[in-house]
């Protein structure tokens, strides 16, 4: 309220409310004190002093891409199941090498009623073979190592492919000992047997020991390729070449 002592002046002591025009005749600051708040800079102006159309980003955003398979242009890679298969070449090993070891004992130290060295020493000179003393030691023991090996499904195309050069020969003698075709185990010099275990031998030579085996972690144990029919043919040609020039 005004007070008429003072010439209508607004009391001092006064509430600013009685008076309220003096609330809106208070200068109010501009929004945009300066180009600053507009987000100009230098940078903006052209050499001419005039903003420019366009002013380039200073930083760019970078989006991190989406998280998922990256496309390589190759088909993925599916691993496959084997199933029962390594159980199946497990059994096969078991079945060839531990017939092997029991041929080997025989001929080696007589076990089973097994010749012994003697008596199969006695067979190779029989048969014409050169140094049978020495190759009947080389023999019986190759083939317990064979067999060994190949139940262990350690080196198995090795073991595998001098399985096949011993079944070679062996199917040979009996042929020399009587001409002719005599296929059948119930004759005396059929070869069925030894033409079983050839096949046998041959499969785990292509197939490999399968992954239950001391070679399973290795690759060519479960998709053997050239490195089979290379150690299939050295099998072959050592059955060969010792029935052809060892006697």
């Amino acid at each position: 309220m005004a007070d008429k002592e003072t010439g209508g002046a607004p009391d001092t002591g006064s509430s600013p409310f009685d008076d309220p025009t003096l609330q809106m005749r208070r200068e109010r600051p501009s929004m945009l004190e300066s180009e600053d708040d507009l987000g100009f800079d230098n940078s903006a102006l052209d050499n001419s002093g005039y903003s420019a159309p366009y002013a380039a980003p200073t930083e760019q955003i970078h989006q991190p891409a989406a998280a998922g398979p990256v496309d390589t242009g190759q088909p993925p890679v599916v691993k496959a199941r084997r199933g029962t298969l390594d159980l199946g070449l497990l059994v096969l090993r078991l079945a060839v090498g531990g017939i092997l070891i029991v041929h080997g004992l025989q001929k080696l130290v007589g076990l089973w009623g097994g010749p012994g060295l003697d008596g199969f020493e006695e067979t190779l000179r029989e048969a014409g073979y050169q140094q049978p003393n020495i190759l009947a030691i080389v023999a019986a023991a190759g083939e317990l190592a064979a067999g060994a090996f190949l139940v262990l499904g350690l080196l198995t195309p090795l073991a595998a492919a001098a399985i096949v050069a011993i079944m070679i020969n062996a199917v040979l003698f009996k042929h020399e000992l009587e001409p002719g075709l005599q296929f059948f185990a119930s004759e005396q010099t059929g070869f069925e047997f030894e033409a079983l275990l050839v096949a046998a031998a041959v499969s785990l030579t292509l197939t490999g020991p399968g992954r239950i085996a001391v070679d399973g972690p290795r690759k060519w144990a479960t998709r053997p390729f050239l490195g089979s029919f290379v150690a299939l043919l050295l099998g072959v040609a050592a059955g060969v070449c010792l029935w052809i020039f060892g006697r």
